[in-house]
């Protein structure tokens, strides 16, 4: 599982973080962090990042089949 980020539309919420913290990280300034950008999720965090993606206001993430 991938997840594709929409780097323009994420606004640093946290609401991804909060989900999935070990997938994402949000800094200080509301910098987004993906973990896992260009490679798989471990399937230990794959239910974590589906509940991230529904989250999100920005609908800055999507799955990748």
């Amino acid at each position: 599982m991938r997840i594709d980020v929409d780097w323009d539309a994420c606004e640093g919420h946290g609401l991804c973080e909060e989900s999935a913290p070990a997938v994402f990280t949000v800094d200080d300034d509301g910098d987004l962090t993906y973990h896992f950008d260009g490679v798989d999720i471990p399937a230990e965090h794959e239910e974590a990042a589906r509940s991230a993606i529904g989250v999100c206001p920005v609908i800055a993430l999507r799955l990748v089949p």
